[in-house]
């Protein structure tokens, strides 16, 4: 790690919780962060989608939605 990098980490060590949130907000408006923190349920819902549970899982493809609205 460079030295800027660890002069950044002793420095959040020491400040309070006011003050790193205050930081955090500067970084994550500076570098585009997304904060978004997904409930129990979210995660759920998307762990069950990877799975291929049949609940949320597409019941029609991306072509034949285009073809039912018209749009190709």
């Amino acid at each position: 790690m460079s030295a800027v990098k660890e002069r950044i980490m002793g420095a959040v060590t020491v400040m309070s919780e006011a003050d790193a949130k205050k930081i955090w907000d500067v970084i994550r408006l500076q570098f585009e962060i997304d904060t978004d923190i997904p409930t129990d349920e979210e995660i759920a819902i998307i762990n069950a989608y990877k799975r291929g549970d049949d609940e949320y899982q597409p019941y029609t493809s991306h072509e034949e939605l285009k073809k039912e609205l018209g749009l190709s």
